[in-house]
């Protein structure tokens, strides 16, 4: 092996370990709504500061180098992103009887 494939092989390795690092904070938060809240809004602010930090410096500055970076993203899956759920998502988990109506006509009448 060449040191180019060494360092690759490493970064996969250093990778894997944070990932599974945060899989391991979701399940010993799992249930906790608030403290997963927290978490993906950790995750989303990484990807703001490495994809407008470090990335965009890092963007290619010739034509090989943008063939290279644009056919690694056609070939492995695209361009990251991170989806926020809507808010009617979210309320689709509660039926109606779970969420309080309040009416402020009937409030007043009463």
């Amino acid at each position: 092996m060449n040191q180019k494939q060494d360092f690759e092989l490493e970064r996969q390795s250093e990778l894997r370990v944070i990932a599974d690092a945060v899989r391991a904070l979701a399940t010993k938060c799992e249930g906790d709504s608030l403290a997963l809240l927290a978490l993906l809004r950790t995750l989303e602010r990484l990807h703001r500061e490495i994809q407008e930090g470090v990335f965009q410096v890092s963007l290619p500055d010739n034509r090989q180098a943008l063939y290279a970076l644009l056919k690694d993203i056609e070939e492995e899956g695209g361009w990251p992103y991170i989806d926020r759920m809507r808010l009617r998502s979210l309320l689709k988990n509660f039926s109606e009887t779970d969420v309080p109506v309040t009416n402020p006509e009937a409030e007043a009448e009463s």
